[in-house]
């Protein structure tokens, strides 16, 4: 199962955008995505949405984890959902 869905919404993309972005019609990105898309669409497609290849594969949230101390405040990150929310408490706190 492919996650190209899931990482256009958190990018605010329609697939008719990331079909634009890789040069075919979004129907041919759909059928392709029912299909067996080739390793190069693929490819393509992880460019496009700019993330690493094996994120269209495994989600997010297994990939990113580690720690960020900002102003002596440390923030144990497991997701990107995580660094989102760090980055507008400090943004909230900076204003």
């Amino acid at each position: 199962m492919y996650r190209i869905k899931e990482i256009c919404r958190n990018k605010g993309l329609m697939l008719k955008d990331l079909a634009e972005k890789i040069g075919i019609t979004e129907v041919g990105l759909s059928k392709s995505l029912n299909g067996n898309p080739t390793i190069s669409r693929l490819q393509d497609i992880s460019k496009a949405l700019d993330v690493d290849f094996i994120e269209l594969f495994v989600p997010i949230d297994n990939v990113t984890k580690g720690y960020i101390e900002h102003k002596g405040k440390i923030y144990k990150i497991n997701s990107i959902s995580d660094i989102e929310r760090m980055l507008e408490e400090i943004k909230e706190k900076n204003k």
